[in-house]
């Protein structure tokens, strides 16, 4: 069984994500790391971001498993990812293992901004998660310690510009599949997102 779950920056699908393959012993992928790896790469090696063939050449020394999150989540990171992740041709050589890792047995849950409509569009459960953009602050704020009315107010900025970039780009914008299943988790702590995810995977469950 494959679980897509999408959705813009700070909605939560990377915890949901972990905390539904680890309820059914699935894979889990952040697909949004991916990029973020390529962009860390660029950047330790003084690579422009915007030179989409070093980019695309980067990709195969990206692993799937093991991807240190923690060291990828930095603002810096996260703005250069969003940059990177327009490229069609990165895009394109992602696409291919980022579906072999979803055909992994017993199961596999992606999350990210085009899991549902570009690289699992006949994934049996897909979750779009939604989020005022001023929630998605406040908790991304919090996930890196700033706590400052100012540090709330350039997150802020930083999701709505994030927002504006990934909506509206060529390739694979972010949007909801047309059978995607819409989680708004403005005012869901984690433990109700989860239970209300895991419903409705069981229902999708039920009817593949």
């Amino acid at each position: 069984m494959i679980i897509a779950i999408d959705g813009p920056a700070a909605s939560g699908k990377g915890t949901l994500g972990r905390r539904l393959a680890e309820h059914y012993g699935y894979h889990h992928l952040d697909t949004g790391l991916l990029y973020r790896a390529v962009a860390a790469a660029l950047l330790e090696a003084g690579d422009p971001l915007d030179d989409e063939a070093v980019a695309v050449g980067m990709t195969s020394r990206i692993p799937l498993d093991g991807l240190d999150a923690p060291a990828l989540s930095t603002h810096a990171i996260g703005e250069a990812a969003s940059r990177v992740a327009v490229m069609p041709g990165l895009r394109a050589a992602l696409v291919d293992r980022q579906r072999a890792f979803a055909a992994r047995e017993p199961g596999a849950v992606l999350d990210g901004r085009d899991v549902g409509t570009v690289i699992c569009p006949d994934a049996a459960a897909k979750i779009f998660l939604v989020a005022s953009p001023e929630a998605r602050a406040r908790r991304r704020a919090a996930q890196l310690g700033l706590h400052s009315q100012e540090g709330y107010r350039k997150v802020l900025e930083d999701i709505l510009r994030r927002d504006e970039r990934d909506t509206n780009r060529a390739v694979a914008p972010l949007r909801p599949a047309a059978d995607a299943h819409l989680l708004d988790t403005t005012d869901l702590d984690i433990e109700a997102a989860f239970r209300a995810a895991l419903s409705i995977v069981e229902r999708a469950g039920e009817r593949s």
